[in-house]
């Protein structure tokens, strides 16, 4: 009969997280891998845990508590969570539990030491750590100190940082119990922590190893910098030697000293290059078995290495799925597309089908593989030159990934014989007709959608849907929209250039383009001004707007005076931009039109903040200050030598960007639009499949792909356990930071922007919208939390078309995330705000609050006193 509540470590194995925790199944795993020694013990099981929680009723109501305080109320916590700990350690181990844990000792060696060490439910996952939440207690000797030691290790799953890391992660104290591995100690020479991947690059062909003298806690607890070997290939390629003066020890009565390690000792190499790369060698047998990445524990005794403990390296970004075993290079297409967040599956599925070029996923983000055009000269410098205007960074990064030796391979160019058979297309006239055509034909795009999409359910609506985005790529990649496109781009960049050569001028074009027509973007910030206006007049529509929580408010609004004039203007302005959302490119992201209220805090800061008329007085100042800036430089020109020449070709071109320049933004309009006609489509689907029975809720086909999803329409029938683990997964993609360039080795590549001409202690970023601004930094992350006053600079990860809104009542913009051409910056200089992007980390370098000055020409912020 199996003990419920003792267990050998020799019969457990990492499918039994929920009875040993995710040390105990670890290292039950750990010992049935061949060639790995593990210091032999047992799990004390869930089972015991949770019958001492049941003897004491009190730390019910003590959890009840706990789990209604914010994880901010860090004096609350610790007062509640001392309480449960000091229950849990009152509570006498009952006879039975006690005779199964003596019993398991006495099979081992009673007389010996032990490491009683905590092992949790949420504990060494493949998704979270829960590194150092609960404790490990060393060198226990007797079965009554064991016992005592026991208790702690079930008390220390109340710790105060392990109660808030849970509330910070949205985990329900309940649903977490405590296991406890009581494993023979181990007495090593040396100890410390392997990495089978590099934990600061990634990089999964690279592996690290720190090593000091004695026990391991003295590394763990920062009492001596380690050893550093770094190994490749069975080589270590590097290694840092630390003067390691002090150790920890185990005493012979129990427990552990520090003790000092002679002179002569201390920068003697804690293991030899031979050890260590025999250590790594097992390390990647571990990590085989496990699938993944590890951080492994381990001791040197006798000459042979034990291995005490294996948990997931949970900060590494996954790699890109390739198929194959060359080398690849990724860039990421949520730097391009101002959304680095985590996708759902039908999120990301659904772009790569609509997208022109194939996009590959990984941790909920999507990456597009460069390799083939770097290997090749031709496409190599071409592909650099266009990312390199647009974000540097990336640039950087994968001239970083080329200086590699060998990494990307060299190919000949694809055409050697000369350019693509009938050479570049013609450059389209500056004529504003173009555009207006281009407007009307994805119009009436959409509206077919619309009108064809209706009558469609089941397997036909995927048909449909199937053709459809075959339309999308088609108006997406129509010839005349990518050249009207480019034209205001290439105007915008010759402008720079040239008048920066000629009149020493930066970031022309930014003033040049001012209120430049047809940029729905921002377009769309300055049509919720005229809703303002429309509410302003009425305190109590305002006075309830200021109160609402419900998405149905509009029904509400109609019944006050001048409620109907509000709710129309709102819902006019939901009909032509309700499709728009924070994330937009995410299907499954909610929009304006499914929730309203995220409109209200905009709508109500644009009536406190501005005169009614804003809307129509901010375009005209800017197309005057545009103009004025055309005849300055104009004239300015006509006075140098050649001078007729140069203002002729720069009017051109200043005609030519003022044409084209708004349309850049028309595009993602479209497909937004498209995309929202496509998701009303999927959601009246999935409202069958759950009045079917097959599906429990609406949005778990968020956490399919579109193909996944067509499959369930087919057969009405899902995997629910599919979904759930597709939830858990999104969960934790957002602890993970996605990066510019990843290499399928791992690789995470950030690049650098090799300036030096800005002041020391400056935050260097991409100069994006000239001028200079100085104010109160506000860092916001969500939108819908937003709360600011005129003059106040923006600081925020990434703004996508939905933040247009807010640029109206700010005075500058800062980004972690952006390009010269990406939507914030071009919005940035549509409303003349100085503005800088890219800017590595800024939500944490700047604090709300702070005075900052943002110098939009010049790409940098300094931080003011």
């Amino acid at each position: 009969m199996i003990d419920p509540y003792v267990l050998d470590l020799q019969d457990v194995d990492e499918k039994q997280v929920a009875v040993v925790g995710g040390k105990g199944a670890h290292l039950g795993g750990l010992s049935r891998i061949e060639g790995i020694r593990v210091p032999g013990g047992f799990c004390v099981t869930t089972d015991a845990f949770r019958r001492i929680m049941a003897e004491e009723p009190s730390i019910d109501d003590r959890l009840d508590q706990l789990s209604r305080l914010s994880p901010d109320d860090r004096e609350g916590i610790r007062t509640l969570s001392a309480q449960v700990r000091q229950a849990i350690e009152e509570v006498a181990v009952p006879d039975d539990l006690a005779a199964a844990i003596t019993g398991a000792l006495a099979r081992l060696d009673e007389r010996a030491a032990y490491a009683v060490r905590s092992s949790a439910t949420a504990e060494d996952l493949p998704t979270a750590s829960f590194a150092g939440q609960q404790d490990t207690y060393l060198n226990v000797v007797g079965p009554e100190a064991i016992l005592r030691h026991i208790s702690r290790c079930w008390a220390s799953l109340f710790t105060e940082r392990a109660v808030i890391y849970r509330r910070r992660n949205g985990i329900d104290h309940r649903t977490v119990h405590m296991a406890v591995v009581v494993q023979q100690m181990a007495f090593p020479h040396a100890s410390g922590i392997l990495f089978t991947a590099d934990p600061v690059t990634g990089n999964r062909k690279v592996a690290t190893v720190d090593a000091g003298f004695g026990l391991g806690e003295a590394l763990v607890s920062g009492l001596v910098n380690p050893d550093v070997f770094t190994v490749r290939n069975d080589e270590v390629v590097s290694k840092v030697i630390a003067a390691k003066q002090r150790a920890v020890r185990a005493l012979p009565d129990g427990g552990t000293q520090e003790v000092a390690i002679g002179s002569r000792q201390q920068e003697q190499p804690a293991l030899t290059d031979a050890q260590v790369v025999r250590l790594v060698q097992l390390g990647r047998r571990i990590e085989a078995h496990f699938g993944r990445p590890q951080d492994i524990e381990w001791c040197l005794v006798d000459d042979g290495f034990q291995i005490v403990q294996s948990r997931p390296i949970t900060t590494l970004f996954p790699i890109p799925e390739a198929g194959d075993q060359e080398n690849h290079v990724y860039v990421s297409v949520g730097h391009g597309q101002m959304m680095t967040d985590p996708m759902k599956p039908l999120g990301f599925s659904m772009w790569q089908l609509t997208a022109m070029v194939q996009m590959h996923e990984a941790g909920g983000r999507l990456f597009v593989d460069v390799t083939r055009r770097l290997a090749s000269p031709t496409s190599r410098a071409g592909l650099l030159d266009a990312i390199g205007r647009g974000d540097p960074l990336i640039r950087d990064a994968l001239e970083t990934v080329l200086d590699h030796d060998g990494f990307v391979p060299s190919l000949p160019d694809a055409s050697p014989g000369g350019p693509p058979a009938g050479g570049a297309p013609a450059p389209i006239e500056t004529d504003p007709a173009v555009v207006t055509g281009l407007i009307e034909r994805s119009q009436a795009s959409v509206a077919a959608l619309e009108r064809d999409i209706r009558t469609k359910t089941g397997a036909a609506l995927f048909d449909y849907l199937l053709k459809a985005f075959e339309e999308h790529k088609r108006v997406l990649g129509d010839p005349l929209s990518m050249q009207a496109i480019m034209a205001g781009m290439d105007a915008t960049w010759w402008l720079n250039d040239k008048l920066q050569e000629w009149l020493g001028e930066k970031n022309a074009a930014d003033t040049l383009t001012l209120s430049a027509p047809d940029n729905i973007t921002s377009e769309m910030g300055l049509a919720l001004l005229d809703v303002a206006d429309v509410i302003r007049p009425y305190p109590e529509v305002v006075a309830f707007l200021q109160g609402v929580e419900d998405e149905d408010f509009l029904d509400e609004l109609a019944k006050l005076t001048g409620g109907a004039e509000a709710r129309d203007a709102i819902e006019s302005y939901l009909d032509r931009y309700g499709m728009r959302c924070v994330g937009e490119i995410d299907i499954t992201r909610p929009r304006w039109r499914e929730r309203p209220t995220t409109l209200v805090p905009v709508i109500l800061d644009n009536v406190r903040i501005f005169e009614p008329g804003a809307a129509e007085r901010r375009f005209e100042q800017g197309r005057q200050k545009a103009q004025e800036k055309e005849q300055d430089v104009l004239s300015r020109l006509r006075a140098l030598p050649d001078g007729d020449r140069k203002a002729d070709e720069t009017k051109r071109m200043i005609d030519r960007v003022r044409t084209f320049i708004g349309y850049r933004e028309y595009p993602k309009y479209g497909i937004v639009s498209r995309y929202f006609v496509y998701k009303q489509a999927l959601m009246r689907e999935a409202e069958r499949l759950v009045q079917a029975g097959v599906l429990t809720e609406k949005e778990d086909i968020f956490s399919l792909t579109f193909q996944e999803l067509h499959d369930v329409a087919r057969s009405n029938q899902v995997d629910d356990r599919l979904i759930q683990q597709r939830k858990e997964a999104f969960r934790s993609y957002h602890a993970l930071t996605p990066p510019r360039v990843l290499t399928s080795d791992g690789e995470a590549v950030t690049g650098a922007y090799r300036r030096d001409d800005v002041p020391e202690g400056a935050l260097v970023g991409l100069p994006v919208s000239a001028g200079t601004v100085e104010g109160r930094a506000r860092v916001i992350l969500d939108m819908a939390e937003a709360d600011l006053e005129a003059g106040d600079i923006l600081v925020t990860t990434f703004t996508d078309p939905s933040w247009s809104p807010l640029f109206v009542g700010i005075a500058g913009l800062v980004t972690e995330v952006g390009g010269l051409m990406t939507h914030g910056a071009v919005i940035a200089r549509e409303y003349g705000l100085p503005a800088v992007v890219g800017v590595e980390q800024a939500t944490r370098l700047i604090r709300d609050g702070q005075r900052i000055r943002v110098h939009g020409t010049d790409g940098y912020i300094e931080i003011l006193p």
